[in-house]
């Protein structure tokens, strides 16, 4: 049954990212541009270390994200105050409107993928996924430390 869950898991993620990338696509933007426009939007005034955290690629390919990104008027770098080497990643007004944009699709997307849920197993799923989640930045931490 563990197994089960597991590839559930696995699959339910590579699903969904990829229908993300599909309706994503009809803003003009690749899905990785996408998530990193909202990021910025929920993480606003980090820096471009941060993203590539979330978005979970190398530093050297975000940045030649970012770099046209901020040619297209998506996005702008400012210096980080606290590191003269860093850069902090801010939303321009173009890229505003698309985020709201974006948000739509998102919120769309998942009314789709939770159709036949009540309200209530809603709420015990997003429950039940926060303790996924801490579960598994607790394992991680672990494996940081003993790494």
């Amino acid at each position: 049954m563990i197994l089960d869950i597991g590839y559930r898991m696995s699959d339910n993620s590579r699903l969904l990212r990829r229908l993300f990338d599909e309706r994503v696509r009809d803003l003009g933007l690749t899905a990785a541009q996408a998530r990193l426009l909202l990021s910025l939007n929920r993480h606003p005034g980090e820096n471009q270390a941060f993203h590539a955290e979330r978005l979970e690629v190398e530093p050297i390919t975000l940045t030649r994200i970012i770099d046209r990104m901020e040619e297209a008027g998506w996005v702008e770098r400012k210096a980080d105050p606290a590191d003269r080497r860093a850069r902090i990643l801010h939303l321009t007004d173009k890229s505003r409107g698309t985020v709201e944009g974006l948000r739509q699709i998102v919120e769309a997307m998942f009314e789709e993928v939770l159709t036949g849920l009540d309200d209530g197993e809603r709420r015990h799923l997003a429950g039940m996924l926060e303790r996924i989640g801490a579960n598994l930045a607790a394992a991680r931490e672990v494996e940081l430390v003993n790494g």
